[in-house]
């Protein structure tokens, strides 16, 4: 069996996992479903029919999950680009509130790393918020990918219901859809890295722990910790939160500088840092 068809077998199973159907989204009226799935989780404005019917014409890798009535309950939005070399940048993932934590945004997502092995493209990219720590066990372990760059503001202000009045601090993931990592978290066969120093720590129990520099230096093993919910902390605590952003940008920083990337984030929203070059090779 190819690595395309097997990479579709795996999308399929996904779906039929989180009791889903994996769709091609091509129509004007998958445009409109989309726009309205959109303004449901980030507002009215983020994504216009329009736009996504051009994404749609274009074969930028829209892909959605419906229920068992055909309604579109998850989506993927990509587009190729090149810097760095060719890729697929995978610009939105969204999955209805009421349908998350169920595994419907995997089996999407998985549908575009098959499409692009497909079309001989063998990597796909994203930015997201390092703090949102469910997105980053997402990204880093049950997908493989690894956080190669960190963009403090990325996006300058935003002003959707998600991001509002926070600033869009971003990881960078290359997704290396072919690779050995990949293979291994698509079979759930990846393992957690060793940890090394703490260069981050929360300190209190419960959901509103206070961040503490602990003066560490990175290297192979690195850990960052975070709070379980910074969305929620910062919600009833917005200094706090901006704490956490301030001096969590610092211990990333000082990871991506000394030639590390983010590899791995377990459970307790521990994030392990090993050389980037290794991972990448």
């Amino acid at each position: 069996m190819g690595a395309d068809a097997s990479a579709w077998e795996a999308a399929h199973a996904a779906a039929a996992s989180a009791a889903v159907s994996l769709i091609s989204l091509t129509t004007i009226a998958d445009s409109v479903a989309v726009h309205a799935l959109v303004s449901r989780v980030w507002g009215e404005e983020e994504l216009r029919p329009s736009l996504a019917r051009a994404f749609q014409h274009a074969g930028c890798g829209v892909y959605g999950a419906a229920d068992a009535d055909g309604g579109l309950v998850g989506f993927v939005l990509g587009f190729l680009g090149w810097n760095g070399g060719m890729h697929m940048h995978s610009h939105m993932l969204a999955v209805l509130p009421e349908w998350r934590s169920r595994g419907v945004g995997y089996s999407p997502k998985l549908a575009q790393r098959a499409a692009c092995l497909e079309a001989g493209v063998d990597e796909a990219r994203w930015t997201y918020d390092p703090l949102v720590t469910r997105n980053a066990r997402f990204n880093l372990v049950k997908l493989g990918t690894v956080a190669t760059s960190f963009f403090p503001d990325f996006y300058g202000e935003m002003t959707d219901r998600i991001n509002k009045g926070d600033r869009s601090d971003r990881f960078e993931v290359r997704w290396r859809l072919g690779s050995e990592r990949v293979g291994r978290a698509v079979s759930r066969t990846a393992r957690q890295p060793p940890a090394g120093p703490v260069l981050l720590a929360c300190v209190g129990q419960g959901d509103m722990p206070r961040p503490k520099e602990t003066g560490a230096q990175p290297e192979p093993g690195a850990v960052v910790e975070l709070p379980p919910d910074h969305s929620a902390l910062r919600a009833g605590d917005a200094a706090l939160g901006l704490e956490w952003r301030e001096t969590s940008a610092r211990a990333f920083q000082a990871c991506f500088d000394a030639g590390l990337a983010a590899a791995w984030i377990d459970r307790q929203g521990r994030y392990v840092f090993l050389p980037a070059k290794e991972l990448m090779a």
